[in-house]
């Protein structure tokens, strides 16, 4: 075994830990302490702050003041997959949906702008290799279900610049608005592969090149707004409908002749 690559953030806090066990194994996740700190939403938020990149005002539910703008979002400060998300529109419903909730949550600003999502890759180094920003058309359940890769240096420079201050080591998914006032405030890293890796891997990104290049102990050169604007994925439901043959082996039924019977 020459690279592990994680895929599911309930396996990211284990997998760091023990990252010398895995060795020469190279594991594509960040430092322990960086997967910890953006598994919580909250105190990822401090962290960006503190480091001068844009996020949306949050607070613990304790701490909202009074000038906070609703709607306001109840979130889940270990969420992943849009679960434990409410919206509040007013005092009454925030104080509902606190006692509501049934897991840590924290409290957030809505953001007003257009959404994107960065598919950044960086090498062990926490060197930002490529950034490859795609549209938010649509996404259910926390799914990008519909979005397109553009060429945008400003959003290209961004998710270099986030990825490089919170020590992104391999994938990692950087989403954030853009606001009215051109801010663009970071809601999430996810230190990892994209549900809407499909795009950027189409759009010429070549991440599993540079994952495979890591394990043999390459050092690839950065290659930032190097892929194909205008690449546009859709995902959407499909079945497939099969009949048992006479042996109890299962054949697939051609779509064509769903209205047939068997011979």
């Amino acid at each position: 075994m020459r690279l592990v690559v994680p895929l599911n953030d309930l396996d990211h806090p284990v997998l760091s830990r023990v990252r010398e066990k895995l060795e020469p194994a190279v594991l594509l996740l960040p430092d322990s302490e960086v997967c910890q700190r953006m598994s919580d939403k909250l105190e990822a938020h401090r962290f960006f702050v503190d480091r001068g990149i844009a996020s949306p005002r949050s607070w613990a539910p304790e701490e909202v003041p009074d000038d906070a703008r609703f709607p306001l979002l109840v979130k889940a400060r270990q969420g992943f997959g849009s679960r434990h998300i409410f919206r509040a529109d007013d005092p009454e419903q925030l104080a509902f949906f606190l006692a509501y909730t049934s897991v840590p949550s924290f409290v957030q600003e809505r953001c007003q702008g257009e959404e994107f999502s960065i598919d950044v890759f960086c090498d062990l180094d926490a060197r930002c290799l490529n950034a490859i920003p795609r549209t938010m058309i649509l996404s259910k359940g926390g799914e990008s279900i519909k979005g397109t890769s553009i060429q945008d240096a400003e959003l290209v420079e961004y998710g270099r610049l986030v990825s490089e201050t919170v020590g992104i080591k391999g994938p990692a998914n950087v989403q954030c608005f853009r606001e009215p006032d051109r801010s663009l405030p970071v809601t999430d890293v996810n230190t990892r592969f994209g549900g809407g890796f499909p795009v950027p891997l189409a759009a010429g990104s070549r991440y599993p090149e540079l994952a495979l290049a890591l394990a043999r102990g390459e050092s690839p050169e950065p290659r930032l707004g190097d892929f194909e604007e205008g690449v546009t994925m859709t995902r959407f439901f499909s079945e497939v409908c099969l009949r048992r043959d006479g042996d109890g082996s299962l054949a697939r039924i051609e779509p064509l002749s769903l209205a047939a019977p068997p011979d």
